[in-house]
């Protein structure tokens, strides 16, 4: 496109001399002006048959945009009636059978009538000149007009910078209107519009909203790119940087702290000693925690579960103690008669010992049962009014056995997760107290006591109780599946004990799954021989007196026990005890 020179311009409308009958070539989605050269592309089979017969003769042609640019061949209906005259200057035919023609407006033109549609469109035209009144408004039209189109140049990449100047060395308000109507962006009725105006000084104002409007987009769309550009340049620096310092890093001998932290994990998992399906399911939460920043919340999320799996006991665990002579003698150190509870646990051990011995002609022997598995642990409930030395049981009985010993209370949760864990899908979930437990006595066959099983609750969270039995059932607890971990974990080889006051409280179900064992309340003789063997000496040390400095008679004992306490069990013989120490 280009602005045609004011000098020949003027000979060139001095020496045009319109035929009575003129071709029309409709354009489709531009309109060309007067005073400006612009090329098009020509491809329709009339439109080249048009320029083929007019380049053999004058070379004048009439061009006007078609109203619908999608019509391959608009008819007369179709198109505006104001156009332009213009000249073919140059013809380019391409391979393809097409034409490039570069053009040269010459003056606005109506058309008075169509005289022809075949071959191609032809019609009786007549001049339409414009209407311009010189003057101080005009000029700061156009002045305005060069100013707004120098500033647009600026802003739009594709357009040469001497644009800008050309137009303010335009003098003529009409041409300088043409030509920047040319090289603006807007619609095809808007351009039209501007063609069909008949005073310039109302194209200029036309020009100049357009222009303000344009320089508006462009400028907002040069801010957004800019800080677009300023975020992609802070990007990459910052690409850079962490480029360079991870080349430091390796000149120093580091690694990269997050890779640090994954091949961490990644070792563990391999010393962790998970089952197969455990191990599939940590691998993959560590090949999507890779993948993620650490800046990101899902990426404290899974390291926290991953922390969780490398940190469990999958295959930790303590030997026993099968000594049946030294287990009988710590039994007997920490507590007095409980002969059946001391009998029980002194047969599970023997049944290991004797297993142990006859491990290799056991497995000649052994019948394949693909339903019910070797059973390992024990599941013990200890049932006796309170006071007794349920609880305290369980700590001399892993004494006894040479394991960990751990503890839960059970009594009031009323939360089914408390047993199962909470899913990950809840902010801040953990594995419940069961998987809680194992984690921190770091063994997988620790006497797990369950203290108080009678006194669960049940509400619109769940019933713990139906949780428990999964964990109290030897046939299902090897693959215990907590709803945190979601992956099983054997519990099979631990020795569960629970103890409870009252049976009645119960489920069936639950009751069903445990061997209970009674422990009545004791008689006057045994709770006689429980304060002199165990009671008082507690009680010495814990008031700070020395053997010697008090002494308990026999009578007096049995005075206490008679006269100063009424109860199945020893905790207020013991605060009798207590206090005679502190008088």
């Amino acid at each position: 496109m280009g602005v045609q020179p004011e000098g020949r311009r003027d000979q060139e409308e001095s020496a045009v001399e319109i035929p009575e009958e003129l071709p029309i070539l409709p354009l489709r989605g531009v309109v060309v002006y007067p005073l400006t050269v612009v090329p098009l592309a020509v491809g329709q089979p009339r439109s080249i048959r048009l320029v083929d017969d007019t380049v053999l003769g004058k070379k004048l042609v009439g061009l006007v945009a078609s109203k619908r640019p999608e019509l391959e061949e608009p008819m007369p209906e179709d198109c505006y009636t104001i156009g332009t005259l213009a000249l073919i200057q140059r013809l380019l035919r391409m391979p393809d059978g097409t034409m490039r023609i570069l053009v040269m407006g010459l003056e606005r033109i109506r058309i008075m009538e169509y005289t022809a549609t075949q071959p191609y469109l032809k019609a009786r035209v007549e001049r339409h000149p414009e209407t311009m009144t010189p003057g101080p408004e005009l000029e700061a039209l156009r002045r305005k007009t060069a100013e707004l189109f120098a500033r647009m140049v600026e802003l739009v990449p594709g357009l040469p910078d001497q644009l800008g100047a050309m137009a303010m060395a335009v003098e003529d308000p009409k041409q300088l209107a043409y030509a920047v109507a040319t090289y603006l962006r807007m619609s095809l009725q808007e351009a039209q519009e501007i063609l069909e105006l008949d005073d310039v000084a109302a194209k200029l104002h036309k020009l100049i909203a357009l222009l303000t409007r344009e320089i508006e987009v462009l400028e907002l769309g040069r801010k957004i790119q800019s800080e677009a550009q300023a975020q992609v340049e802070k990007m990459q620096r910052e690409f850079f940087l962490r480029q360079q310092l991870e080349a430091i890093r390796r000149e120093l001998g580091e690694a990269d702290e997050h890779q640090m932290e994954i091949e961490e994990f990644r070792r563990k998992i391999e010393e962790a000693g998970m089952p197969p399906e455990a191990r599939r399911e940590a691998l993959r939460e560590l090949d999507r925690m890779a993948k993620l920043p650490p800046a990101s919340a899902e990426y404290g999320v899974i390291r926290t579960y991953l922390d969780w799996m490398v940190s469990l006991p999958w295959n930790k665990t303590t030997p026993d103690n099968l000594d049946i002579a030294h287990a009988r003698q710590v039994l007997e150190e920490d507590h007095y008669g409980l002969q059946d509870v001391k009998e029980r646990i002194l047969e599970y051990l023997a049944v290991r010992k004797l297993k142990q011995e006859r491990a290799s002609q056991l497995e000649e022997l052994e019948t394949r049962d693909y339903i019910r598995r070797i059973r390992e642990g024990a599941i013990l409930c200890f049932v006796g009014p309170p006071g007794v030395g349920k609880t305290s049981l369980g700590q001399s009985i892993a004494r006894a056995m040479g394991r960990k010993f751990t503890r839960i209370a059970l009594g009031g949760i009323r939360d089914e997760a408390e047993i199962r864990g909470f899913r990950r899908t809840y902010v801040g979930a953990m594995p419940g107290r069961i998987i809680q437990a194992l984690r921190r006595v770091e063994s997988r066959n620790p006497v797990f006591m369950l203290d108080e099983v009678d006194k669960i609750g049940a509400d619109w969270r769940g019933d713990p109780s139906s949780a428990l039995l999964e964990v109290l059932d030897p046939e299902q607890n090897r693959e215990f599946r907590d709803h945190y971990l979601d992956v099983p974990f054997d519990l099979s080889q631990v020795l569960f004990i629970c103890t409870a006051n009252q049976l009645d409280t119960i489920p069936a179900p639950l009751r069903d799954r445990m061997e209970i064992i009674f422990i009545p309340g004791y008689t006057e003789t045994e709770k006689f021989h429980i304060a002199m063997g165990y009671l008082i000496p507690r009680q010495l040390r814990e008031n700070g007196l020395m053997p010697g400095e008090i002494t308990f008679t026999e009578a007096a004992v049995r005075r206490i026990i008679r006269e100063y306490t009424r109860e199945a069990g020893v905790r207020n013989l013991e605060r009798a005890i207590g206090r005679v120490c502190r008088k």
